[in-house]
C-alpha cells in the first residue's frame, strides 16, 4: 500500500466520530475495556465491538483479552501521535468565537509526559510560580532564566551551565503550548532537567505504556517549595 493510500484509509478510520471519541479515550495509554469504550462513545456494546474491530484489523488498535473481558489500546505511539496531531488541529469554533476546549482524560490532566518534558496542570503551575518569582525573564519569543533564577536552580540540583552556554542561556528553554493546556509549561533542556530531577528523586512516578504521571506525597511536599509556593495537591 502506498503512501497516500495509507493516509486516506486512516482518515477514513478516524473521521467517525464514535471512533475518534474511542481513539481519544485512549490517547493516555491506558488500555480499556469495550463496555467503558462503549459508554465513552456514546455506543451500544454490539456497535462498539464492530468499530473496535475495525480499528484493530487497520493496526491502530491492539487486542489484549483478559479473562473473558477485552481491552483495547492504542496499537503504538505512532497512532498516539496521530490523533494528537489531528486534535491540535483547530477547525471550529464556539458562538463566542472561541475554541472548543479537547476533554482531557483524567489521568492526564494533573500531570503527564510532554515529548521530553513535564506537560499538565502542575507543569503550567511550575511554569507560572517560576515567571512570578522571577527566576525565568523575558516574553514568549525569548525567555530566559535569570540570575536568580541560575543560582535558584542550582540549590535543586539543575545547573544551567550545564544545559548550554552562558552565552546562549535562552537555548535551554523552550515555550510549549501543548494542545490541551491552557497555559504555557517548559520544554527545552530545561523542561528536561526538571522532569528528570522529579524522576529520579521520586518525587514523580510514571507507569508502562501510559503518558500519565503520578505526583508523590513527597513530590508534593519538594515542589511546593520551588519557588515558596504551597498549592499543590497529590494527583
Amino acid at each position: 500500500m502506498n503512501t497516500v493510500s495509507s493516509i486516506s484509509q486512516i482518515a477514513g478510520l478516524m473521521a467517525d466520530p464514535k471512533r475518534s471519541a474511542m481513539l481519544w479515550a485512549l490517547i493516555d495509554g491506558i488500555p480499556r475495556p469495550t463496555d467503558e469504550l462503549a459508554v465513552m462513545a456514546g455506543l451500544t456494546s454490539s456497535s462498539a465491538c464492530a468499530h473496535l474491530s475495525l480499528l484493530s484489523s487497520a493496526g491502530l488498535l491492539r487486542l489484549e483479552a483478559r479473562g473473558r473481558k477485552r481491552y483495547f489500546r492504542l496499537a503504538t505511539p505512532q497512532v498516539g501521535a496521530a490523533v494528537e496531531a489531528l486534535a491540535s488541529v483547530q477547525l471550529g469554533r464556539d458562538k463566542g468565537g472561541r475554541t472548543a476546549p479537547l476533554q482531557l482524560p483524567m489521568s492526564m490532566r494533573r500531570a503527564r509526559r510532554c515529548g521530553d518534558h513535564l506537560g499538565g496542570e502542575l507543569a503550567g503551575e511550575l511554569y507560572h510560580r517560576l515567571v512570578v518569582a522571577g527566576w525565568l525573564e523575558g516574553n514568549e519569543q525569548q525567555l530566559m532564566v535569570s540570575e536568580e533564577g541560575r543560582m535558584q536552580l542550582a540549590n535543586i540540583g539543575v545547573y544551567i551551565d550545564a544545559l548550554a552556554p552562558r552565552q546562549k542561556r535562552s537555548c535551554v528553554i523552550c515555550h510549549c503550548n501543548e494542545w490541551s493546556d491552557q497555559g504555557p509549561h517548559l520544554g527545552g533542556s530545561l523542561g528536561r532537567a526538571l522532569l528528570s530531577l522529579f524522576l529520579q528523586s521520586g518525587w514523580i512516578r510514571e507507569a508502562e505504556d501510559t503518558r500519565a504521571l503520578q505526583i508523590t506525597a513527597l513530590g508534593v511536599q519538594q515542589i511546593n517549595r520551588i519557588a515558596r509556593v504551597q498549592t499543590l495537591q497529590v494527583g
